[in-house]
């Protein structure tokens, strides 16, 4: 196989793999995850376990209050978590789905499904619910 033969073929695999990250993305519909329970009671221990995992996964994008007040916050287009505006679902499921699969349509947020378990991300559900009532 000659190099424009090789730089065609990965080409083509780089396309598909994107084609299916954004496929992969957007597996649950709206409605299935506003019904969505949340499985994990919202107490002073997961709020604390969700707290931990938003300071490591969350933090630089949404800022540390939750705010998306920070510069690199402003130029992604980070959603503020505090406040009552919730574009894409303020049920838990819509939230935990969010945080599994991305936040469409653009897909700047990246899911975590595959680097935090359904528990944790639970964790975060209640921790980002506690950012809203802290106003």
């Amino acid at each position: 196989m000659g190099m424009r033969q090789g730089m065609a073929v990965a080409s083509g695999l780089l396309v598909c793999l994107f084609v299916g990250t954004l496929a992969a993305a957007q597996t649950t519909p709206r409605a299935a995850a506003a019904k969505m329970k949340n499985p994990v009671a919202s107490n002073p221990a997961s709020i604390t376990a969700g707290k931990a995992l938003y300071e490591k996964q969350c933090r630089m994008c949404h800022g540390a209050t939750g705010k998306a007040d920070t510069a690199a916050a402003k130029s992604m287009g980070a959603s503020d978590l505090t406040d009552a505006a919730w574009t894409r679902g303020s049920s838990d499921g819509e939230i935990f789905v969010v945080i599994q699969e991305g936040a469409g349509p653009e897909f700047k947020m990246k899911g975590f499904k595959g680097k935090l378990t359904d528990q944790d991300s639970w964790h975060v559900v209640n921790y980002v619910r506690s950012l809203g009532a802290a106003k």
